[in-house]
């Protein structure tokens, strides 16, 4: 489960980005975060995962508080595909990245290889295994990147726009992908038709608070209220408006 309870952040400059933010993930509960530009989904995802504290109110994953001597543990348990991959692939070739984590967990080569191995199976991505990082396209790191976090086998995942760069081939394999997965799900993103496809729950941010949470169907369909916020309805319902 993931908990958070009344978070507020505010940048240096004193900016708000979030204001009394709360909310709770049920396990295998997979939930849009939506919003424009600006309004808190990178920072709200960044707060979970201890990059950065809170000026108020606290996170908890699994009754785990989200601090700085439970950081091991907390990235034990969640899983974050970033929105830009180069920040995410970092050994030289896709083989080791995946590698990398289950072998620093304590997994034995074997059971890591085997890891390793369904990740890539999972997306139909076995002929990346040993290509190089910085010789696969843009949509091919980022299918890696996304093949590096189920590696990991977290209890939970945040994805930060996990179908940028993807072409409509890879866009669907990734989507049948998390779909299947039975962990706790967490999606920002602007592909509001990918939240549609995915997401039972939708969390809509706004100016820094939630301006809306209640089922995916019900609020993507809401043509007032996403454009109140600076957002419009999903393409594959804009034309029945």
């Amino acid at each position: 489960m993931i908990e958070l309870k009344n978070i507020s952040f505010s940048y240096e400059s004193g900016r708000e980005v979030l204001r009394d933010v709360s909310f709770t993930l049920a396990d295998g509960e997979c939930v849009g975060l939506i919003g424009a530009n600006g309004a808190g989904k990178s920072t709200l995802m960044r707060i979970m995962l201890g990059l950065l504290t809170p000026s108020r109110g606290e996170a908890l994953i699994d009754g785990v508080k989200v601090e700085k001597k439970s950081l091991p543990e907390i990235r034990r348990r969640l899983g974050f595909v970033l929105q830009d991959s180069d920040n995410q692939m970092f050994m030289p070739t896709v083989w080791e990245d995946l590698l990398f984590a289950p072998l620093n967990y304590g997994l034995s080569r074997e059971a890591a290889e085997r890891r390793a191995m369904d990740a890539l199976e999972t997306l139909g991505i076995t002929e990346l295994k040993d290509r190089y990082n910085h010789k696969i396209s843009g949509g091919e790191k980022r299918m890696a990147a996304i093949a590096v976090v189920l590696a990991m086998e977290p209890s939970a995942i945040l994805m930060d726009e996990p179908t940028t760069a993807l072409d409509p081939l890879n866009r669907r394999t990734v989507i049948r992908a998390v779909n299947a997965l039975p962990q706790t799900r967490l999606i920002a993103a602007h592909d509001l038709d990918m939240i549609l496809d995915c997401c039972s729950r939708v969390i809509l941010l706004s100016g820094g608070h939630i301006a809306a949470d209640g089922p995916a169907e019900v609020i993507l369909r809401d043509k007032a209220l996403l454009e109140a916020n600076r957002m419009e309805l999903p393409f594959s319902l804009a034309g029945r408006s």
